[in-house]
């Protein structure tokens, strides 16, 4: 048993949603998309409805993500979810992208329950909705972000939990914290806190502002010099931290690797952009000798690597890659 998701709105919206969905999230089996188009009758669109949820197992709990209460996709919706009284069916309205990037990201989780997870889909799609300059929210919420902003700072040397870093996922990646990071990796890694380990952006304001603002909700986001980080690792008062690590380039990581022996023991390789002298490996990789070098160097040291630009991708060997590809 597992969640079918259908999609429905007046016109091409839904498409669009989930073309732009599987861009961030990759390609997902069980959505369908109900589009309601002039010419179209309520009979029409009930049918199309029907024959969507009809695609999924009939074990199968139905999720329907419509754009408008009281809509008509909403209206044939619910008049059949009360024509299925045996059939787990829920209705959210208000489609937007972060509500089906997280109905994505929860049904991944095989034991998800309709249930529970309707709620958690609701207070992402309303948290997706943010105004910059942040003095343009309205002031419950301004209120609400002042609140949860920097504690008081944890006195040094206190011990948190067992005192060791958590690292949940190490990840290379030249556009760093971007949609497919915040919206896929980050929920899949359960990490309470995204760091960018590089020299170049720690020094670059513009970039490492953007970084910070671009942490999904309930997760925090910084930016450090490798040199800080070390220290980092090896404090005590980071114990209870589950932290994604994202780097720039592999160098930047081997840095890390070599500096703090044993921290990192896999790193996902999700895109490296191409320039003068480096080798395409895909679509999204390219590499050139001192890449290549720096990958061995971490092998050799015991890092275990896999491509993947998303989480439900097939892993694909970066070493096999880069042998087919010849890099000179």
């Amino acid at each position: 048993m597992s969640i079918g998701i259908v999609l429905a709105s007046h016109g091409e919206f839904a498409a669009g949603i989930k073309q732009s969905a599987s861009m961030i999230f990759g390609e997902q089996e069980k959505v369908q998309v109900v589009t309601f188009l002039n010419g179209m009758g309520p009979d029409d669109l009930h049918k199309a409805i029907a024959d969507a949820i009809a695609t999924f197992e009939p074990s199968d709990e139905v999720l329907i993500l419509a754009d408008l209460w009281g809509g008509s996709p909403f209206n044939q919706s619910s008049t059949i979810l009360k024509e299925n009284p045996d059939r787990h069916i829920a209705i959210i309205t208000g489609l937007n992208l972060p509500m089906v990037i997280q109905a994505y990201t929860e049904r991944m989780n095989p034991e998800a329950k309709l249930d529970a997870v309707v709620g958690n889909i609701i207070k992402e799609a309303k948290g997706g909705v943010k105004a910059q300059p942040e003095s343009l929210n309205p002031a419950e919420e301004t209120a609400q972000a002042a609140a949860s902003g920097p504690t008081k700072a944890i006195p040094e040397g206190t011990v948190i939990g067992d005192g060791k870093i958590k690292i949940n996922l190490v990840r290379i990646d030249t556009r760093l914290l971007h949609g497919q990071v915040a919206t896929a990796w980050t929920p899949d890694s359960k990490a309470d806190r995204i760091i960018v380990v590089s020299d170049n952006v720690a020094k670059d304001t513009m970039r490492k502002t953007l970084i910070e603002q671009a942490a999904p909700p309930g997760v925090r986001a910084n930016v450090v010099p490798i040199k800080k980080f070390v220290e980092v690792a090896k404090d005590p008062r980071f114990g209870g931290t589950h932290a994604f690590l994202l780097f720039e380039t592999p160098q930047d990581a081997l840095a890390i690797v070599e500096a703090v022996p044993g921290l990192i023991k896999s790193i996902n390789v999700g895109s490296m952009a191409h320039s003068t002298g480096k080798t395409m490996l895909n679509n999204v990789l390219s590499v050139n000798k001192d890449d290549v070098a720096t990958f061995d160097k971490m092998r050799d040291l015991g890092v275990q690597f896999d491509v993947r630009k998303v989480p439900n991708d097939k892993k694909d060997d970066i070493f096999a890659l880069i042998q087919k590809a010849d890099v000179k």
